[in-house]
């Protein structure tokens, strides 16, 4: 049965895809919630534990320091060794399709087999990706490895986007402190502060997958807040134990 194809629907309009941002969101997102939570999470530990508020707020800047570098670190190291493992995956790739290429070329079929093409347009399909070694080798750099090269992550920017939206997710748990006096307070503020930067990140994401932003946002709520009382308890309960 041949395809017939289907006329565009103008009353419905062209919803452009996110673009070049995209393959950068898991940085931006885990970097300033991972900031919002562990930050807000350490301040309530050491104001459990009955610092003073110059002592909480060293604690807060030091975490704060820590963990943007440590983000920073974790993703240059973890995208450069993605992307040494793809360049390494590639060049053996192209070892394959000069020695064995009649494997490869079955290999292809197979997977064009997977995606609902049989037939005679199985075959014309293997015969245009295969017609030579460079087309061959970036069909299965497509569909063997999943790689498209406009998906492909830069482990500086990864790097600059995990450390810095860290830090600036670790903000709203520092800045109280520099502005009060009493730890309480500060915590307080803090607590506010953190929970309208969560369900922030929440409903902002939720405009990228299409998703309920209340939902979104409360279910980032949710997550911090439980762990911020268990954080405060237990900071409470080695100051009335060890104090």
């Amino acid at each position: 049965m041949a395809y017939k194809e289907k006329p565009s629907d103008p009353s419905k309009p062209y919803e452009p895809h996110v673009g070049q941002t995209r393959q950068y969101w898991r940085d931006i997102i885990l970097g300033v919630n991972d900031g919002l939570v562990s930050t807000i999470l350490l301040v309530a530990v050491v104001v459990g534990g009955g610092l003073t508020n110059d002592q909480v707020l060293l604690t807060a800047i030091g975490g704060a320091i820590a963990g943007a570098i440590s983000m920073g670190a974790g993703e240059y190291l973890a995208t450069k060794s993605q992307t040494e493992v793809l360049a390494r995956e590639l060049k053996l790739e192209r070892d394959h399709i000069r020695d064995h290429r009649d494997m490869e070329v079955d290999q292809l079929r197979h997977m064009l087999g997977e995606l609902g093409i049989a037939g005679t347009d199985l075959e014309k399909a293997v015969a245009i990706f295969s017609t030579d070694d460079e087309r061959l080798l970036n069909s299965m750099k497509v569909l063997e490895f999943g790689m498209v090269d406009s998906e492909e992550r830069s482990p500086y920017a990864a790097m600059a986007a995990s450390a810095l939206f860290f830090a600036a997710g670790a903000l709203p748990a520092v800045l109280p402190f520099v502005l009060v006096d009493s730890p309480q307070t500060g915590l307080a503020i803090a607590a506010g502060l953190t929970a309208i930067g969560l369900y922030a990140v929440g409903a902002i994401k939720s405009l990228v997958t299409k998703t309920n932003p209340i939902v979104a946002g409360f279910e980032n709520l949710i997550i911090a807040g439980v762990g911020g009382v268990i954080a405060y308890w237990v900071g409470f309960l080695f100051d009335q134990i060890v104090g």
